[in-house]
């Protein structure tokens, strides 16, 4: 019980891209702790994103997030960004789904020996149309969580890994959060449990809001033919049907699926990966013959895809960061400053049909 005798301004539970952004930014406000569940930061969802910045992916309000983000992404801390570029592919009777995909991304078309001088692996028998947009890049997850790490210390906060949280109380205003080791008190508590933040809801007393947990899979391959893939975009198939990229000398493919789920460490179905692979291997000359390593996560989205910043309406005390979806990584460093000005009554700078959509009330 050594910890009560602190009561920790803002106590946020999760130590993910989401928890660990919004702690960074509501540090300057007042005293921080986080709390992460798994031994180490970013352990499930965040630490396995495909980890691309793309500005037009998602919907409006989260474009809107994406792109308040780049500044953050370019130049803090000496930025994590790093070129990629990425191509949609059609395959026949793709046509329609790759229009939709030029007209969502502003891409530029490109004929199939066009799109193969850039990917020299292309079939072009089977391609018959392709979309590129240079701007589009990697990001590096790794980096972008340690910054936010080092933003949280270098401002007092303190962040605590192997914090299981088993039960949450509230008593004269404060809350109390019961670990598998101690118990903490705050004033404010963040909810960034990821895929578990409505279990964090209910242990508070508060409804859940009807998040979703989808599972995407992930394989690791060998450089396709003995290539290097390093300067080759991210390859996507027409309506995001499966997904290639390059990735440390190994070319990564994921068929692009969201299977809804629990809550859980999740792992990847061999039969949904060769799924993937089946889906992707008529784009491309080079058979697929080995697969390396497997794995899954979990990109848990609110019922209108959207994410989920600022207080319960029911219980102000009680803040949610939650239903990053697939766009946690590139959106963090808006989102953390939007939850922060909120917190802190200050202008947001974005507009008020933004500041609605992102709340949560509309879900309550």
């Amino acid at each position: 019980m050594a910890n009560r005798v602190m009561t920790y301004d803002f106590l946020v539970i999760g130590g993910g891209i989401a928890g660990i952004s919004a702690g960074a930014r509501l540090a300057p406000l007042g005293s921080v702790l986080v709390l992460e569940a798994e031994t180490a930061l970013a352990y499930h969802a965040s630490g396995r994103s495909a980890a691309l910045y793309e500005a037009r992916y998602g919907l409006p309000v989260t474009i809107a997030l994406n792109e308040a983000s780049l500044d953050y992404h370019q130049n803090a801390h000496g930025g994590v960004l790093s070129p990629r570029g990425l191509m949609f592919l059609a395959g026949p009777g793709d046509d329609a789904l790759l229009q939709d995909d030029i007209d969502t991304y502003g891409l530029t078309t490109l004929t199939p020996s066009e799109a193969k001088e850039q990917v020299p692996i292309l079939n072009t028998d089977h391609v018959t149309a392709a979309g590129h947009h240079h701007a589009a890049w990697d990001l590096d997850a790794d980096r972008l969580v340690q910054n936010f790490a080092k933003e949280i210390r270098e401002s007092g906060g303190k962040i605590q890994t192997g914090e299981q949280v088993t039960d949450i109380s509230r008593e004269a205003g404060i809350w109390h959060v019961f670990t598998t080791s101690d118990t903490y008190s705050a004033k404010t508590l963040v909810n960034a449990a990821g895929a578990w933040a409505d279990e964090i809801a209910k242990l508070a007393g508060l409804p859940p809001i009807g998040l979703k947990p989808l599972r995407r899979s992930m394989a690791r391959i060998p450089a396709p033919g003995g290539h290097d893939p390093a300067g080759w975009p991210m390859l996507i198939g027409a309506g995001e049907t499966w997904y290639a990229k390059p990735d440390a000398g190994k070319w990564l493919v994921s068929p692009a699926e969201e299977d809804e789920t629990t809550p859980h460490d999740a792992w990847a179905d061999d039969m949904v990966i060769a799924e993937g692979i089946a889906r992707y291997q008529p784009f491309v000359t080079e058979e697929v013959t080995r697969v390396e390593t497997t794995w899954a996560g979990l990109r848990t989205f609110a019922p209108d895809r959207t994410l989920v910043l600022g207080p319960d309406p029911r219980q102000p005390s009680f803040v949610w960061v939650a239903g990053q979806g697939g766009y946690g990584m590139q959106t963090a460093p808006a989102a953390s400053q939007f939850l922060a000005d909120i917190i802190a009554g200050r202008p947001t700078g974005f507009d008020a049909e933004t500041v609605a959509a992102l709340s949560p009330t509309r879900l309550t």
